[in-house]
């Protein structure tokens, strides 16, 4: 008699906490599809980046929040998470996919810097491991995620079945729900956005400043191939992001026009390998069929 398939391994992990519904929402979905283990933080983490724990003891108590789930809350920031998950939980495991999320808020453009959500998925990516950050752009803590739970499965699905590039991990928001469906999935590039920020400046009882951070988010980018662009049509927006962020157009004008060598007389110094090249423009995005229209899980 064959044996049956192995079941892929998933390690889930987020920003938000062990207790977040949008984790909840992950766990939900990845058990149809494979075995699961969640090493996620102990209280919420968003804005850390890639911030790691190296000035003081890491904690890793196991949860029985999900049930039947192998899962554990870390003390440290979401990139601990998936460093302790890979070197002191599944150990000689490897996982199948590295999920994150589902994130409460907006993981597009620049907040990718920002994001803890992204930075599990990241380090996941340097560990070589293929995986996918999920986003919601919604901040309430009961956002409702019911519409992007069929295509969550099916963008899993797509990963598992035919990769992610190595060194890549997948940056996914979802629209805010809206009365009206999804319109459809786009693979994208990162607009050309920042925050304009300012500090609010107020007094302690004692009369003593003190600031909030405030400000708007800036999109400079008019182009349609963008994930904002792909998001305020209420499409699904997919980023292809790496961990290595060499500028190779800035590498390429810096080595014809930049005078390294300290005597002016002699040649420019060069880069000691292949003259960088600038990445080429993006193509045009295009749409992944809708979730109904996909083959049969």
């Amino acid at each position: 008699m064959p044996a049956k398939p192995r079941k892929p391994l998933i390690l889930i992990s987020n920003d938000d906490g062990i207790t977040a519904p949008g984790i909840a929402m992950l766990v939900r979905v990845m058990r149809r599809i494979g075995e699961v283990v969640v090493v996620a933080p102990n209280s919420p983490q968003s804005g850390m980046g890639h911030a790691i724990t190296i000035g003081s003891s890491l904690r890793l108590d196991p949860s029985t929040i999900f049930e039947g789930i192998e899962a554990y809350e870390c003390s440290g920031t979401p990139a601990d998470c998936v460093k302790l998950a890979k070197h002191m939980v599944l150990k000689d495991r490897q996982p199948d996919l590295v999920v994150s999320g589902i994130n409460h808020g907006s993981n597009s453009s620049v907040n990718v810097l920002y994001s803890g959500t992204m930075s599990a998925a990241i380090e996941a990516a340097i560990e070589g491991l293929p995986a996918i950050g999920f986003s919601l752009c919604d901040y309430g803590h009961q956002a409702d995620f019911s519409h992007t739970e069929e295509w969550v499965e099916h963008i899993t699905r797509q990963a598992l079945q035919n990769g992610i590039p190595v060194g890549t991990a997948l940056n996914v928001n979802f629209p805010k729900k809206q009365a009206q469906p999804i319109a459809g999935a786009k693979l994208c590039r990162q607009a050309r956005a920042k925050w304009a920020e300012e500090f609010d400046v107020r007094l302690d009882p004692h009369k003593r400043p003190y600031y909030w951070l405030i400000g708007n988010f800036v999109n400079e980018d008019q182009g349609e191939d963008t994930d904002e662009f792909a998001l305020s049509q209420n499409y699904i927006s997919i980023v292809p992001c790496q961990f290595d962020l060499t500028a190779l157009h800035g590498l390429t004008q810096m080595n014809e026009q930049w005078q390294l060598a300290l005597d002016e007389a002699e040649p420019k110094a060069k880069v000691a390998t292949k003259k960088a090249t600038s990445p080429q423009p993006a193509k045009a995005a295009k749409a992944v069929p809708a979730a109904k229209k996909a083959s049969k899980k």
